[in-house]
């Protein structure tokens, strides 16, 4: 086999090195373009776990580079003044052009031809004169040859809002640490690491609207680096920041990072001579990570290792080992892409946390990627995160003095009402009562949630009137009847436990008289259908759903007084919370949407407009719900569809919903339209309610895919919802908090007095378990 590496950049060097270890027979090739020995840039980082890789592949190479290494495992914050470090996160840093020299000596010692200062302009006439039966394009994040083959490699780039340089300086740095200052245009981060005995990567970032109106885009590279100077000056210890790109002119070293996804990796092209071969993308021509989670290198790194792997594994049939190879390394490509992402986004939103006291500043640095979560941070550095517990139970008044408590179960108060900690039962539908009147199972149901141990049960959506119900099987609020078979639900709660109980007032619009989920969801019923009215008559699903009444001011006045009166029935019930429904394309939801509301008048066009009846309907609720009990409201914060709400909106629709007394607002997404595309995963509503909490002002509820306590404690930590709303896991384990944080060995619960017997055989199985532990010397 021939194998031709276009690009000398540790992607290419890495697999002409592994493809000769193999095979000495290969004839390998590595063309580069800059001269020997030459690079720009300065450190980069792995994790220990890459250089375990790394000496798995080549032990030879991995030893050199281990020994040129510089290990730390502390993180260093400063932030208003004050610096917080962490401990036990593992990193080596390196610099890159010794890197390079390391496995550039290791290709000419196997045999590798390198080839320098060469410019590959048409890699299938380089392909042809090395007569290549394997071409890897690791020719770097502007990839000629992806561009070249875009049709099949279809890359999608997203160039990102922040502008960074890369710098060096004599100062050494002790801890990977992160400094940033607040300037008249905004803010700048630096991200600093030494990579080599007296010499260390300084990085420094900033959104591109605060780098233009700082000036940096009109100035010199040597005035530019003068300013990073000054502003970083407390850290840099009178240490000058340099530059290698000496190459390039004035603020041209400033650059936008570009996030680079490719469909395919791998494609086969007809040569001039008419042979065919296989053209593979690696390492930053086939993606990229952005550098605040140093993995650029890894991934370039590990794609060469994969690579070699598939190619060993498949003998004989190259096309299935490019195949492994592309299927394997996407989907972890995928993970870090990822997390590079939530990184990212946290860079160039600052701003968003600058509210924040520094302690909970550094918390959510920390776990901005959402790779390291609560109870891996307690992996890293127990007494660190001991510690950030205490100081927020001492924040929230919890627990005894200098007590640690796991944010779950920290208590919140909302007006005059305290829950006893954040983890919410989120309304679920059970289409289980008669005539809108819960019945039994609603007992059961509610009750067994709440001796739970959740701090707040939420009723399923019930609606205010007959024609509000999304099927037969409802629950309502409209007469005395249904409020007191709910009072039976609520006195229970309040009898058998300590959580609080509250109501979800909603109406289905267009969404309603449908069959019960199991008998088909969202299709109208075989008979008996009842008109239905919403913002605008757009059916649910075109040719399957009624179509709407649009609604007349008159009915618009007939709905609002249904929910006021609803409301009051429910504070006779005895609830302690109130929330309106105004997601999911239900009635008030309808209105908030483009998509659904494409009305004329005064409640249509502007977002402004489409929630004028919504803001209505909770003015008045809220005038007829008690001052001292709480009132939040659910909405979609994003429809995930063209054209409809995104996150961007929802901050100003929660803005609005704050203003008319709004306690808390919802987070929840879609269900608006059926041409929705959700993009799912752990915790994937929970930037919404962040941006909303942090952007906004609002209290907020995560909710979606939140299913563990290590979840729960992750978000409350960092400050990016209030409260948890659980649904799917409450579902299956009515006693999901207690069961959680007997997981995490946290026994200190407010258990239902029924439960005392097993709390204390839980203890006693506890004390057992830490007396066997000491016995066997751990």
């Amino acid at each position: 086999m021939n194998v031709l590496c276009i690009g000398g950049g540790p992607a290419g060097l890495y697999f002409g090195l592994l493809m000769k270890l193999a095979d000495p027979s290969r004839e390998v090739t590595v063309v580069e373009r800059n001269r020997p020995y030459d690079t720009f840039g300065w450190g980069v980082v792995f994790s220990d776990a890459t250089l375990d890789n790394l000496r798995q592949a080549d032990p030879v190479s991995a030893e050199e580079i281990s020994a040129a290494f510089n290990h730390w495992d502390d993180i260093e914050i400063h932030y208003r003044g004050r610096s917080v470090r962490s401990s036990g996160h593992g990193f080596i840093g390196i610099g890159r052009k010794k890197l390079l020299n390391i496995l550039q000596a290791r290709c000419e010692q196997l045999g590798v031809k390198l080839v320098f200062e060469t410019d590959v302009t048409d890699d299938q006439a380089l392909a042809e004169q090395y007569q290549a039966d394997l071409v890897i394009a690791s020719d770097g994040l502007n990839s000629r040859v992806r561009t070249r083959y875009a049709d099949t490699f279809q890359p999608d780039i997203d160039t990102r809002q922040c502008r960074f340089v890369w710098l060096g300086t004599r100062k050494t740095f002790d801890a990977f640490t992160f400094a940033f200052v607040q300037t008249e245009h905004g803010w700048f981060q630096a991200h600093a690491y030494q990579f080599e005995p007296g010499m260390s990567t300084f990085i420094v970032e900033t959104l591109d609207s605060t780098w233009k109106a700082a000036g940096l885009d009109a100035m010199s590279q040597e005035d530019g680096i003068a300013y990073c100077e000054q502003l970083f000056a407390p850290w840099l210890d009178g240490n000058r920041l340099v530059s290698n790109a000496t190459h390039l002119r004035g603020s041209a070293i400033w650059i936008r990072f570009p996030r680079v996804i490719c469909n395919t990796w791998v494609r086969r092209q007809a040569l001039p001579g008419g042979r065919s071969v296989p053209i593979v993308l690696m390492g930053d021509a086939a993606h990229t990570a952005h550098f605040s989670i140093g993995s650029g290198t890894k991934l370039a790194l590990e794609d060469a290792i994969e690579l070699d792997r598939s190619i060993r594994a498949h003998p004989g049939d190259l096309g299935a080992a490019l195949h492994h190879y592309e299927e394997v390394r996407s989907v972890e490509v995928l993970k870090i892409q990822n997390a590079a992402r939530n990184s990212t986004e946290w860079f160039e939103n600052v701003e968003r946390y600058a509210a924040f006291e520094p302690e909970q500043f550094a918390y959510s640095l920390l776990t901005r990627s959402q790779r390291i979560s609560h109870e891996n941070l307690r992996l890293r550095d127990a007494g660190w995160l001991e510690g950030y517990e205490r100081w927020m139970a001492g924040k929230a008044g919890a627990g005894a003095q200098g007590q640690a408590v796991p944010p779950m179960h920290l208590p919140y108060t909302v007006r005059g009402v305290t829950l006893k900690n954040r983890v919410m039962v989120s309304p679920m539908a059970m289409y289980s009562s008669v005539d809108g009147v819960p019945g039994d199972f609603h007992l059961v149901h509610l009750g067994a949630r709440a001796m739970g141990g959740a701090g707040l049960v939420m009723v399923e959506m019930t609606c205010v009137s007959p024609e509000a119900r999304i099927t037969p099987g409802c629950p309502g609020m409209w007469n005395d009847t249904q409020m007191h078979a709910f009072k039976r639900i609520v006195d229970f709660v309040h009898g058998n436990s300590s959580a609080r109980i509250g109501m979800q007032l909603g109406h289905a619009g267009r969404k309603g008289s449908t069959r019960v989920s199991w008998e088909g969801t969202d299709l109208p019923l075989p008979s008996g259908n009842w008109p239905l009215v919403s913002a605008s008559p757009i059916p649910y699903i075109e040719g399957v759903s009624q179509v709407p009444q649009e609604m007349t001011r008159a009915q618009m006045d007939e709905v609002r007084e249904q929910f006021v009166a609803a409301a009051r029935r429910a504070r006779e019930a005895g609830f302690d919370w109130l929330e309106l429904h105004c997601a999911h394309g239900y009635l008030l939801s309808s209105f908030i949407s483009p998509l659904t509301n494409q009305r004329t008048d005064e409640y249509g066009g502007t977002l402004e407009n489409r929630l004028r009846y919504p803001l209505e309907v909770f003015h008045a609720v809220r005038e007829a719900w008690p001052e001292n009990l709480p009132m939040s409201v659910r909405i979609s914060a994003h429809d995930w569809v063209e054209g409809g709400i995104t996150a961007d909106d929802a901050i100003e629709i929660a803005r609005h919903f704050k203003q008319a007394g709004a306690d808390m607002v919802d987070c929840s997404s879609g269900q608006v339209s059926k041409a929705e595309k959700p993009v799912y995963g752990r915790m994937f509503q929970t930037p919404f309610a962040d941006r909303v909490r942090n952007e906004a002002g609002v209290a907020t509820i995560a909710v979606g895919a939140i299913f563990e306590a290590d979840h729960v404690n992750s978000i409350i930590a960092s400050g990016r919802a209030d409260l948890c709303a659980l649904a799917r896991p409450h579902l299956a384990d009515a006693a999901w908090t207690l069961r959680e944080s007997a997981r995490i060995g946290y026994t200190d619960v407010a258990w239902p007095k029924q439960y005392f017997p097993a709390k204390r055989q839980l203890e006693t199985n506890f004390e057992r378990a830490a007396a066997y532990a000491q016995q066997v010397g751990k």
